[in-house]
């Protein structure tokens, strides 16, 4: 049986983005608004709202991109939400992080 995991990406209220992986996406987005861990960077960030989802069969490769994701400038990731790959490259080339 293959198993699945999406890479999530969502936005929260305060304009800033929270990148995740699980291998239930609406229990996930529920949990974040639901405010269940107060220690978590979405808590005080609520609502969140999913703006970004890839599905992956390679668990390694899951955790990968999202290592590599949340490292990305915020211009970067939303190039990414709205997939624009010529923003996408250009910030990337960029060495300033927006």
């Amino acid at each position: 049986m293959v198993k699945y995991l999406y890479l999530y990406i969502v936005k929260c209220s305060d304009n800033t983005f929270y990148t995740g992986v699980t291998n239930n996406v609406e229990l996930r987005v529920e949990q974040h608004n639901a405010g269940i861990d107060e220690g978590s960077y979405t808590y005080k960030r609520r609502p969140v709202i999913l703006v970004y989802c890839e599905l992956f069969t390679d668990y390694n490769l899951a955790i990968e991109w999202e290592t590599r994701i949340k490292k990305w400038s915020s211009k970067k990731k939303q190039a990414l939400i709205d997939s624009d790959w010529e923003a996408l490259i250009k910030a990337s080339k960029s060495k300033s992080r927006y």
